[in-house]
């Protein structure tokens, strides 16, 4: 079965198409959707079914999971993290939302969600509006991960309609919220004794 094509206005989402996609994401669906930097694939991150699924399109191990957590503040993240200090926590205030992951240290509950033994989580606030809206109206994070291209030049798709020719029979819903960017995001490392950039991506950041 094809995936629905749901094309959401960027800066303003319709609420009732985003309550389509939060129903999708409630059922076990597998979502694409847009962020600040490129588009991203996901599921809720209650629904183990929607977790494995994704794993197995992805063609990862459990041991080998490297995604993020979609969130829309930072109210979210106390249940996936352990304590943060202060410096850590007022960077990712003054960064976030944008295109930034947050590499922190993970609590007892990641890996009961993951069924892996992840010692840290990767956190995502993008600064758009149809993610943050999705993870708002489902109301707790969604597990994500980028979408990879098969083009040698181009790393990450950015046209919505190539993915859904890729992608139509993977996901169940692909979102076209406009061209993609195809730079990642800046990726900090805060599980040490001070934060480290350990990729360099669309965001700029002074540590």
């Amino acid at each position: 079965m094809a995936a629905e094509y749901l094309k959401i206005h960027p800066q303003n989402p319709e609420a009732r198409k985003i309550e389509k996609v939060v129903t999708v994401l409630s059922k076990g669906g597998i979502v694409i959707y847009p962020t600040d930097t490129i588009y991203g694939i996901g599921c809720d991150i209650y629904n183990k079914k929607a977790v494995t699924r994704l794993v197995q399109i992805l063609g990862l191990k459990s041991k080998n999971l490297n995604l993020s957590f979609i969130c829309n503040d930072l109210s979210h993240i106390s249940n996936y993290v352990k304590r943060i200090d202060n410096q850590v926590f007022k960077m990712m205030k003054h960064y976030l939302p944008g295109p930034f992951t947050f590499i922190l240290e993970a609590s007892s509950n990641v890996p009961k969600i993951l069924e892996a033994k992840k010692k840290t989580v990767g956190i995502r606030i993008p600064n758009n509006e149809i993610a943050r809206s999705m993870v708002r109206e489902l109301g707790n994070p969604v597990i994500s991960t980028t979408l990879k291209s098969d083009d040698e030049i181009l790393t990450y798709p950015t046209d919505p309609e190539e993915i859904r020719l890729k992608y139509q029979s993977t996901a169940d819903i692909i979102i076209d919220g406009g061209f993609g960017h195809n730079v990642p995001s800046t990726v900090i490392d805060c599980t040490g004794l001070e934060p480290e950039v350990i990729r360099d991506g669309l965001g700029e950041i002074t540590l």
